[in-house]
């Protein structure tokens, strides 16, 4: 259900950024108004990301009015901020469709329109690619301009820094525009720091500046303290040295939610030459007072009301995945107090916060920097502690290196626990935990272990806490777990050791994870054998060769991409045990994932009870 857009009557006019260029910048402000209002109606409607979108409502306007998008490059650095943009862009009518199988993307997707200039799910990336638009934007010569905007915890992450460092070297016309909404905008970011930015940014103090430098090039001890008064005179005003230490000109901060201060900084700064840095104060849900109070709880919505100012009632049900590993955690961690736990940021998502408040010495947030936190447990298990990495399926994929190299390699005895594995859903292709199983299991002293419900996944996790001959990783899905009973006692599983669920004829499934229900909803149609493998590395090497030996067809299945899964590991060991026979691999194919929900994505998948089934008798009578 679209929105009358009629109840917006300057929004209206503004569908795309040339019609919003054709606006006097004095109409911006009401523009910007009816774009949070819009926005806020259109998301209780559709669900989705919403904090962040209502931050950057303002920038949004700005940098759409100021620079020439499509043709000016706008790189959005996370996804979650761009929703206005969307809005502004020529997707405002099919807001309602954001995040549904079919409908908008629910981040910046270069297939989807013109002026998303970079795919985006993950953080970190915005500079990067900037910087390598404003390289080949100066060999053409055109006149394009780059912007990246990125958030204040997208920064953290260390690419952002590597990318900071190489454009200061190259020097390339580039805009970075921090979103920082971390602080509340104090008393020195107003009217004053406004028009300190203005001047900054201006062609006068630049002239100085640049000028300044010129003439100074030859004197290196003039020069020198030159620079030194100069950095002394902006500290009193602004916390940009670092910045200005990797080579770019820093300017702010600013009020973010002024939109004319904003226009009159990107227009000053705009045509300035070398990298330009802009420091933007925003606040994460503003104009909602619910979101403004607890920016986490409302980082995304399911479908609401806006006009009741709470978010609808959740009904009780099962814990997730994330509350059984968050539980285990507090139990162990009760118990064992050189048990240290990792996130990169993602204390709410994984479950994390009960045993942050708890045991806050032994809680380390890395922020938004995977690589490091992988690391960081490789440290602190050299040191004979019980390091536990909580991380995402696909944020795991950003510390790959990480994996083999610090921790795998020296078999140091890191649990990991893997969130979001298998199909995600909503997010899309760049959070659908797809590929894990495949790149863990090459790497050589890894132990792989994957629950098929809650139960399960409580032991595996206490079976890779007691592991200490190298690194394990227990890998789960997101959402409600099964309704197993949870056994309180933990007790260490045998390492490589599957289990029967059930003995049938000919046929035999194979099952990995969370899948079970449905290969065994599938084998009572079949009459087939199940048998729930738990360890996809080290593979129960006697299960599957005796279920080879004693039935006509194996299949396995998975929800993980079918190429080097489990099933491949199954393939291997057979062809290297020269017992081949017909085996049929169900798992995710060679393609991206899009966004959807998650039943209707597995349906499609053919990795629910109807979908096996289908799979199996196609395949057994071809």
């Amino acid at each position: 259900m679209s929105l009358d857009i009629s109840n917006y009557p300057l929004l209206a006019l503004a569908s795309t950024p040339e019609e919003l260029r054709l606006l006097p910048q004095s109409a911006l402000k009401q523009v910007s108004d009816e774009l949070r209002q819009f926005l806020l109606t259109s998301v209780g409607i559709s669900s989705g990301h919403f904090a962040s979108g209502l931050g950057t409502v303002e920038l949004t306007v700005a940098l759409h009015y100021v620079y020439n998008t499509p043709f000016d490059r706008l790189i959005w650095d996370v996804g979650h901020q761009a929703y206005p943009h969307k809005i502004l862009t020529g997707r405002r009518d099919r807001m309602h469709t954001i995040r549904q199988k079919d409908g908008l993307h629910p981040f910046p997707w270069r297939e989807e329109s013109e002026y998303d200039t970079f795919s985006v799910g993950h953080s970190s990336t915005s500079i990067s690619a900037a910087l390598g638009m404003a390289v080949t934007a100066e060999k053409e010569a055109a006149g394009r301009k780059v912007v990246a905007v990125i958030g204040d915890g997208a920064i953290t992450g260390g690419m952002a820094f590597e990318a900071l460092n190489h454009a200061g070297d190259l020097h390339k016309d580039m805009l970075v525009v921090l979103n920082d909404n971390e602080m509340s905008i104090s008393e020195n970011v107003g009217a004053l720091n406004n028009h300190l930015a203005k001047l900054m940014s201006g062609r006068l103090y630049t002239t100085i500046r640049e000028g300044g430098k010129k003439v100074l090039k030859g004197m290196p001890v003039i020069k020198e303290m030159a620079k030194r008064t100069e950095e002394h005179l902006k500290g009193m005003v602004v916390p940009g040295t670092l910045f200005e230490e990797l080579g770019f000109n820093y300017i702010g901060p600013i009020d973010g939610h002024d939109v004319n201060a904003l226009v009159e900084t990107l227009r000053n700064m705009r045509d300035l030459k070398g990298p330009q840095f802009l420091h933007i104060m925003t606040k994460k849900g503003k104009g909602y007072e619910p979101a403004e109070k607890d920016p986490i709880g409302w980082h995304a919505v399911p479908k609401f009301d806006p006009t009741q100012f709470r978010k609808p009632a959740t009904k009780p049900g099962l814990p997730t995945f994330s509350q059984v590993f968050g539980k285990w955690l507090c139990d162990i961690a009760a118990k064992d107090p050189k048990v240290l736990a990792i996130t990169p940021a993602m204390r709410e998502g994984s479950g994390m916060v009960e045993f942050s408040q708890r045991f806050p010495k032994q809680y380390f947030d890395a922020a938004i920097a995977e690589q490091h936190a992988v690391t960081l447990g490789a440290g602190f298990a050299c040191e004979g502690f019980k390091a536990v990495v909580a991380i995402y399926s696909s944020f795991l994929q950003r510390g790959y290196d990480q994996l083999i190299h610090d921790v795998a390699l020296q078999r140091l005895p890191v649990l990991f626990a893997i969130d979001r594995g298998g199909i995600v859903g909503a997010d899309g292709a760049t959070h659908q935990g797809a590929f894990d199983l495949s790149f863990m299991r090459c790497i050589p002293n890894m132990v792989i272990m994957a629950p098929s419900d809650e139960n399960e996944c409580r032991q595996m996790l206490y079976t890779g806490y007691s592991y200490d001959k190298g690194p394990s990783a227990v890998r789960y899905p997101r959402g409600s777990a099964t309704g197993a009973e949870q056994i309180e006692e933990m007790t260490a599983l045998p390492i490589g050791k599957g289990v029967m669920h059930r003995q049938g004829e000919k046929i035999a499934i194979l099952n990995f994870g969370t899948t079970l229900a449905a290969s065994l909803s599938a084998a009572e149609n079949l009459n087939a054998t199940v048998a729930d493998m738990r360890f996809v590395k080290p593979l129960d090497e006697a299960l599957v060769l005796e279920l080879a030996a004693s039935h006509d067809v194996l299949v396995t299945v998975e929800e993980n991409a079918i190429m080097g899964g489990a099933g491949s590991g199954v393939l291997e060991l057979l062809a290297s045990k020269n017992r081949l026979k017909p085996l049929l691999q169900i798992g995710i194919p060679d393609e991206f994932i899009k966004h959807g929900g998650p039943e209707q994505i597995l349906s499609e998948l053919g990795l629910d009870a109807a979908g096996i089934e289908r799979q199996i008798r196609a395949f057994v009578n071809p």
